[in-house]
């Protein structure tokens, strides 16, 4: 699987993520708070699989021709 989550998007992924699971665990926020497992996962990963199926690519890393 290729990566298609560059450094950047990767990072505020994570820290979004983390933010929202935070919330959610100190009772900050509702239940939908979880869904920060979403975006830390593919920050975690490098992979997002909508990106792939709209073709967009965040990665700076150029394929091998």
């Amino acid at each position: 699987m290729n990566q298609n989550v560059g450094s950047l998007d990767r990072t505020i992924r994570i820290v979004a993520g983390l933010a929202l699971i935070a919330a959610a665990a100190t009772g900050a926020i509702g239940v939908w708070g979880w869904i920060g497992v979403v975006p830390l996962l593919t920050g975690t990963l490098g992979r997002c699989p909508p990106y792939a199926l709209l073709g967009l690519n965040t990665c700076s890393v150029k394929k091998a021709d």
